[in-house]
């Protein structure tokens, strides 16, 4: 009885469609594409109208203790 000299290396195409689909699905939630989509639109609307913009009238103290955090995070 003869015996093939090299084996199939590859699978016919009807197995090959069962391994490798033809595209993959991705699904996103709700929220993965909105929240984008809402912190585009304030950076565009802060971007488009900056001579509406004030000085922040907050404590002087909050200031303060943001940079001493950065400057301990950053050791």
């Amino acid at each position: 009885m003869p015996v093939p000299a090299h084996p199939r290396s590859h699978r016919p195409a009807a197995d090959r469609a069962e391994v490798l689909p033809d595209r993959a699905e991705v699904r996103l939630p709700w929220w993965a594409v909105t929240l984008p989509a809402v912190a585009f639109g304030a950076l565009l609307l802060m971007i488009m109208s900056p001579g509406q913009a004030q000085a922040a009238t907050a404590d002087p103290a909050i200031g303060q203790l943001i940079e001493r955090t950065l400057q301990l995070l950053a050791r």
